[in-house]
């Protein structure tokens, strides 16, 4: 459930991260209470599964799951660019959390 629960909490950190543009600098009330909300979400969620995983590893596959999320998001959502060294770089954090799920 722990594992569940640390996916569950990258998913909102990806949500924070991508709503933090679309506050507008938070001068646009929706977004920015939903930003507010991803973030509290996110970081209730990492407490509880840290009750079960070593906060290295719970921390490190946190923000993996984040960043990769982001700059997917990003190249998607936002037309950031989709170089292949980005796309391998990404492939690269997304083997570290796999790694770090496997020896955990």
């Amino acid at each position: 459930m722990a594992w569940f629960l640390l996916f569950v909490a990258g998913l909102f950190e990806v949500g924070w991260a991508i709503g933090l543009k679309y506050t507008d600098g938070f001068t646009r009330l929706v977004p920015t209470l939903l930003t507010g909300a991803s973030m509290v979400v996110s970081l209730g969620l990492l407490g509880l599964a840290l009750k079960e995983l070593p906060v290295g590893t719970a921390y490190a596959v946190w923000t993996g799951i984040g960043t990769v999320g982001t700059a997917l998001l990003g190249i998607w959502l936002l037309g950031e660019p989709a170089t292949v060294l980005r796309l391998v770089c990404i492939g690269l954090i997304v083997s570290g959390i796999v790694g770090l799920k496997l020896v955990a």
